[in-house]
């Protein structure tokens, strides 16, 4: 129902755990990233934009299945997608793949809600922002 883009992300030494894999955070951080990327030059509508009309999106929760690791020097590949949209939520889903094999690291999805930063209560999204993101 709804568009998903890749965003490229390589595995970095301080992204690295006591183990020698990417830390588990950091696959929440990579996501974040790549949407913060998506968000711009996918859907134009960056971050900035929703400042500037008040807005900002929170998380509710993240969800994520580790499947196998990323290690230093790798390149994983950020595929984003919005699964759902309500009044004021967006859920997106999440892959992490490890560029070189194709393999799945790491799935799972994330509930953001809109607010506005004027009442810091949850603000219905737009018509004129669903119609972005809605590709």
């Amino acid at each position: 129902m709804y568009s998903q883009f890749e965003t490229l992300i390589k595995v970095r030494p301080d992204d690295i755990d006591l183990n020698n894999h990417l830390h588990s955070t950091k696959y929440l951080d990579y996501m974040l990233a790549a949407r913060f990327e998506q968000m711009e030059v996918n859907y134009g509508m960056s971050m900035p934009e929703f400042f500037k009309r008040g807005l900002n999106w929170v998380a509710n929760n993240f969800t994520v299945d580790f499947k196998r690791s990323l290690k230093l020097g790798d390149t994983a590949i950020v595929r984003t997608g919005i699964r759902e949209v309500g009044g004021a939520f967006v859920i997106v889903q999440f892959s992490v793949l490890n560029k070189a094999t194709g393999k799945v690291a790491a799935e799972g999805h994330a509930k953001f809600t809109l607010i506005d930063l004027h009442t810091g209560k949850p603000a219905r999204i737009p018509e004129d922002i669903l119609t972005k993101y809605i590709i």
